[in-house]
């Protein structure tokens, strides 16, 4: 198998272990000193310990539906959907790869929103999408 094959195999099973709950198993992807930062919150966690302990202490009932995943090499990027207690929040993860494990993620997240209804002649749909957020 080759390298991108093998990181986007162990991506595919980062996010199905985060949909299950299963933090062993999620966290299997990231280096020992990795790197978490949520830059609208502007928290950082540093090493593997404290992330899986902010990720594990976690209130809300959780479900992750992947969009898609991108990349090759160092750098890879996956787009999905993250719920939380029945709210979807649309969440892009950006992750840096050294020897095939995660040294540093950013997360990114955002609401869905109404469309104004000024552009509706201009945009359509996206696939799979619920246009009304």
């Amino acid at each position: 198998m080759d390298p991108d094959a093998r990181t986007r195999a162990r991506l595919e099973q980062h996010w199905k272990a985060s949909e299950r709950g299963d933090i062993d198993a999620e966290h299997a992807i990231y280096a020992a000193d990795a790197i978490l930062d949520y830059p609208q919150s502007g928290e950082r966690f540093r090493g593997l310990s404290r992330i899986k302990t902010q990720r594990g202490g976690h209130p809300a009932e959780r479900h992750f539906t992947i969009l898609r995943i991108l990349g090759g090499g160092e750098l890879w990027v996956s787009e999905c959907v993250i719920t939380y207690d029945g709210v979807p929040t649309y969440s892009v993860s950006i992750m840096e790869f050294t020897d095939g494990l995660v040294t540093h993620e950013t997360q990114y997240f955002a609401d869905p929103f109404q469309a104004p209804s000024g552009r509706a002649a201009l945009a359509e749909p996206m696939p799979g999408r619920d246009p009304d957020g």
